[in-house]
Formats: C-alpha cells, sequence, structure tokens
C-alpha cells in the first residue's frame, strides 16, 4: 500500500508578479511530523496557503498530489472535505456567528461530502463538549462569536479545537505558536500530540525551536527564498538554533 498522503513536485507559485515559491519539493507519509522553518519572507505562509488553496495564491508551474488526487483541482471546501486541515497563523473573528453553529456548519458539510446524515443535535453538542475539554477551552465559548474579543492564546487553542471537530487527514499548523505563553503553547502541542495517529500527518511551519519541544518532528526542512534547501532530522533543529538560517545556503 502507498503510504505517501502528500507529494508536491516542482511547485512554482506567486503573488501579482512576484514570484514567491521557487521550485519545491516534498514528500509526506502517514504518521510523519513534518517543520517547516525558514527566516521572514522565506515563502512559508505561502506554502500552507497554496496547501489550502487560498485564491491569491497562484500556482504557474508544478504537481500536488493528496491521496492519490490532484489537489490543485480541488477547491478550497473539496480540500477541507478530502481531510485537509489549516491552521491559521492570525486567525479572523466572524461576528455574528457563534462557534456552535460555525462548527455544526463545518462538521455536516464534511459528512454531506462523504455521503453522511448530518449529525444529531445531541450527538453533536456531546462531541463538542468533549472536544473542548480536550483542549481544556470553556464549555461557555460556544455560545460566543468565533474568536470575537479572543485573546491570541484562546484564538490558537480553538483552531485547536475546530482541528480535533474535523479530525484530518493532514493538518497543517502555520505559525501557531505565534503569540503564544508556554502554558497556552502547551495545551496546543498536547492537543496536537493527541490528535496525531499513525494514518495522520502534520506539517508544522515555525520560525522557532519552542514549539518543537513539544510537538517533535521526524523530518525538518528549513525554506529559504521560496526554495527548500535542507531536509533532515530532528537534530536539524539544534543546528538552526545554534547557527541561524544564513549559515545554510542552497546544496
Amino acid at each position: 500500500m502507498n503510504d505517501i498522503l502528500l507529494k508536491i513536485e516542482d511547485l512554482h507559485a506567486s503573488v501579482g508578479d512576484k514570484e514567491i515559491l521557487k521550485g519545491i519539493n516534498l514528500e509526506i507519509r502517514q504518521g510523519e511530523i513534518h517543520a517547516v522553518m525558514g527566516p521572514n519572507g522565506a515563502g512559508k505562509s505561502t506554502l500552507s496557503a497554496v496547501l489550502a488553496g487560498k485564491p491569491q495564491f497562484q500556482v504557474t508551474s508544478g504537481k500536488i498530489t493528496f491521496m492519490g488526487e490532484d489537489l490543485l483541482a480541488m477547491s478550497p471546501e473539496q480540500r477541507s472535505w478530502a481531510g485537509i486541515f489549516l491552521s491559521f497563523q492570525y486567525p479572523v473573528e466572524i461576528p455574528g456567528v457563534s462557534i456552535t453553529n460555525f462548527m455544526k456548519t463545518a462538521v455536516n458539510c464534511r459528512r454531506e461530502a462523504q455521503g453522511l446524515e448530518p449529525m444529531k443535535a445531541g450527538e453533536f453538542l456531546k462531541l463538542m463538549n468533549e472536544k473542548m475539554n480536550f483542549v481544556k477551552m470553556k464549555t461557555e465559548f460556544a455560545k460566543r462569536d468565533v474568536n470575537v474579543g479572543f485573546s491570541g492564546g484562546e484564538k490558537k487553542r480553538n483552531e485547536i479545537f475546530q482541528m480535533a471537530m474535523l479530525d484530518p487527514v493532514l493538518s497543517i499548523l502555520d505559525e501557531t505558536d505565534s503569540g503564544l505563553d508556554v502554558d497556552a503553547l502547551r495545551i496546543v502541542a498536547s492537543g496536537v500530540n493527541a490528535l496525531h495517529t499513525p494514518q495522520k500527518a502534520s506539517i508544522v511551519i515555525t520560525h522557532y525551536q519552542r514549539l518543537l519541544e513539544y510537538i517533535v518532528p521526524d523530518v525538518v526542512h528549513i525554506l529559504k527564498d521560496g526554495k527548500i534547501i535542507k531536509t533532515a532530522g530532528r537534530e536539524l533543529v539544534a543546528q538552526i538554533e545554534e547557527k541561524g538560517y544564513e549559515s545554510f545556503s542552497n546544496e
């Protein structure tokens, strides 16, 4: 059985007339956690946006295959239904939409795409309470509008709660550690680790070593100037911390 979940081949992508990704090659297998590290402007968030299907990012060449299917032919909704989840670096506020209604719509849209019946109200609320407890999120947050008035840590915790509810095959965490204190970081990381299984995979995008002390990667990539310039095991994290990104050049 082929255990490759995601395969990226010679991916080039632009915003407007500016090329950001300049030939990305990446292969992720079931059960793997990949860390993508690099300086500001390297293309890390662009890579996550392209995988999620954000329309302002234009793929100019290359291929992305997810579970054997052409990812670039899928809409953002279809990518979500297929099992891709993106945790945003800056989660948006959605006034007028409660977390309960937001999640109920998301969960049932995915169920419909899978040919399943909508989840019954009692079953849904039981699942929601279970997952909120899982990420140590107060249940009264269920009635609040999505991210409105939330602290930075609460917004990131809400992202992991959404991830727990949707149970994705591939999770992409785009600088989830940004703005988190140590306690919030531990809660977020423990949630990510608890949701991980041998059938799933994660991409953790970060600048710093701190998050990777809690979510331990199998493979580490350095992304610099739109290209992956080095790939190694978790020992690469310590090398980056010691030497900085400038010590690494294209291989």
